[in-house]
């Protein structure tokens, strides 16, 4: 337990700060299931369009430290693969 003023304001921040990445994290996990469930679908054009939406998602989780740039990267380009890979 945190026994200075200031560790107890730290904790109380950790929580805030927690909950908000926990958010963040999990809308990164939707935008990137919502690439692969439209390429299941097989619609090309729908694909491309939800694989642009989710990127700025991926970006912007990036920006803000929630997971590593390079993390984001290599989720962009494997859905970039696997869209470009579908038929057209």
């Amino acid at each position: 337990m945190a026994n200075s003023a200031q560790a107890r304001k730290r904790a109380r921040q950790a929580v805030v700060a927690r909950a908000h990445n926990g958010s963040l994290r999990s809308r990164l996990r939707t935008a990137i299931k919502a690439v692969r469930k439209a390429i299941a679908g097989g619609d090309k054009v729908a694909a491309q369009s939800v694989f642009r939406t989710s990127m700025s998602t991926i970006d912007s989780v990036a920006d803000k430290k929630i997971i590593h740039k390079n993390k984001a990267a290599r989720h962009k380009s494997r859905l970039s693969a696997a869209v470009k890979s579908m038929a057209a």
